[in-house]
């Protein structure tokens, strides 16, 4: 488990990735999701390599940026960095093996791409949060990875800037949810057009919600809001 970070003199923030590099590791990649926590929709991972001497001003945790800043630092992610992967399960896949592993699979199949695009064997791997091994390079899992390491904050952006594109496509296809706003978070409004018109498509129906007298329904139990699905 890692929690350092330092910050480079031209302002991009780096951590655990400065001393891997000075280490002398040529291949670091960092890894992040976007996307456990919605009721629908689905998960995406991401995973991004950099030189030692690139800095993105605006890399960092990205919940700290507006939309607009986040949209311009994604193309600046995908054109400066040496390689990159971005990866969606739907909301199916959830469904069949559970949202860890589902994470899992995405993050694994990101990792895979990047590598062979890298053409290396055994990268370092700069996982955010506490995800277990992904079964390739050396893991490392950096508890708030994605305000701490350059790497990870980047794979953030692409992860969460591509699957909010995502929400506001399906937002189009089924309006009465709020996609495009909540992007399929359990906000109040979410949870309360849910018990109004039941589920849509891309709802996950392994997940709970509280209905209106406090008990909690499976998602998979509540009506069709489609019924020709």
């Amino acid at each position: 488990m890692m929690t350092s970070s330092a910050t480079r003199d031209e302002g991009g923030v780096y951590g655990p990735e400065l001393q891997f590099w000075d280490d002398g590791e040529e291949f670091i990649i960092g890894v992040d999701e976007a996307g456990r926590g919605p009721l629908a929709g689905p998960v995406v991972a991401a995973a991004a390599a950099f030189r030692p001497d690139t800095v993105i001003q605006q890399v960092g945790d990205s919940k700290q940026l507006t939309a607009k800043q986040r949209e311009l630092t994604f193309s600046a992610i995908k054109k400066y960095s040496l390689a990159y992967c971005i990866i969606r399960k739907e909301h199916h896949v959830i469904d069949e093996h559970n949202i860890l592993q589902a994470t899992r699979l995405a993050m694994r199949e990101a990792v895979r791409d990047v590598t062979r695009q890298l053409n290396c064997s055994n990268p370092i791997l700069l996982v955010d949060g506490r995800i277990p091994p992904l079964e390739s390079g050396r893991h490392y899992n950096v508890i708030k990875g994605d305000a701490l390491s350059f790497s990870i904050g980047a794979a953030s952006i692409l992860a969460k800037v591509y699957r909010d594109q995502i929400m506001r496509e399906y937002d189009k296809q089924f309006p009465d949810y709020g996609f495009a706003q909540h992007k399929g978070y359990p906000t109040a409004h979410h949870r309360s057009q849910l018990l109004r018109y039941g589920r849509c498509p891309i709802h996950r129906l392994s997940f709970t919600i509280a209905k209106h007298n406090g008990d909690r329904v499976s998602i998979g139990d509540l009506p069709k809001r489609n019924p020709d699905e």
